[in-house]
């Protein structure tokens, strides 16, 4: 295939895939921003009243955050996982693997409709905590780039998880066993520097924490890890993942019997 087949393909795949989930925003779009609004409420202006300040600023603003950049993973990772395994169930995926399409048009496709989907609740849930909170923007480069970079990485997992599903009860054991807890622990609601010593380091080897942390630093300029590892960590795992997932789809891992 030439460049501009290539190309063609490629938008085709991200152009159907942003169809998709647009087609069905009440499903989609809606709820995360229903659930984020009432972390707000809650967690927010409820209890954050009774917490007081964290890290030298206010409850809200303290997890604003983390809410967001939850938002952004948990969207990134269910939009490709929802969307390559239905296309495995249905058969679909062996035309696009019989096609003149490389490989890894098909991946970075999938991974774009992805990133799409989270970054669009990210910034609907970032719309939505204005009437909460006044944010601060300390470093819009960080931002981008942490958004980018992490929607990246877990739409790549999500079609990892896609892959290697057997089943639509396979689809939901990441996020719900694996996701859901890191996310939780990954100081989107507190500083983990009112952890003791050990439980500081055990924090540390989650992942999301520097994805959390460093996109906090873009809007209070203030962070638990060291911004430049964390970027660092970020970029390694989100190549790796690339890969691994383009390897994965070259060997047709869980497609081909």
């Amino acid at each position: 295939m030439n460049n501009k087949e290539i190309f063609i393909a490629l938008s085709t795949i991200v152009r159907r895939e942003i169809r998709r989930f647009t087609r069905i925003w009440a499903q989609t779009l809606l709820p995360p921003a229903i659930t984020m609004s009432l972390y707000f409420v809650i967690f927010g202006n409820l209890i954050g009243s009774r917490i007081g300040q964290m890290g030298g600023f206010s409850y809200m603003e303290f997890i604003v955050p983390g809410l967001i950049m939850m938002s952004v993973i948990t969207n990134s990772y269910s939009n490709v996982v929802s969307s390559f395994y239905s296309a495995k169930f249905q058969g679909n995926v062996e035309e696009m693997l019989v096609s003149p399409m490389p490989n890894w048009v098909i991946l970075v496709g999938y991974i774009m409709g992805g990133m799409a989907r989270g970054i669009m609740v990210g910034f609907i849930v970032t719309i939505l905590s204005l009437f909460f909170t006044d944010l601060q923007l300390h470093s819009v480069l960080v931002i981008m780039v942490v958004t980018l970079l992490t929607s990246m990485l877990f739409a790549t997992g999500g079609f990892i998880n896609a892959m290697l599903a057997n089943s639509f009860d396979d689809v939901s054991i990441v996020p719900t066993f694996i996701l859901t807890p890191l996310t939780y622990l990954g100081s989107v609601f507190y500083s983990i520097s009112l952890l003791p010593e050990f439980w500081q380091g055990i924090s540390q080897l989650n992942p999301i924490l520097y994805m959390v942390s460093t996109f906090r630093y873009g809007f209070l300029g203030t962070s638990d890890i060291n911004i430049f590892i964390a970027l660092a960590v970020i970029v390694v795992m989100t190549v790796g993942l690339f890969i691994c997932a383009l390897q994965m789809l070259n060997k047709g891992k869980g497609i081909r019997s």
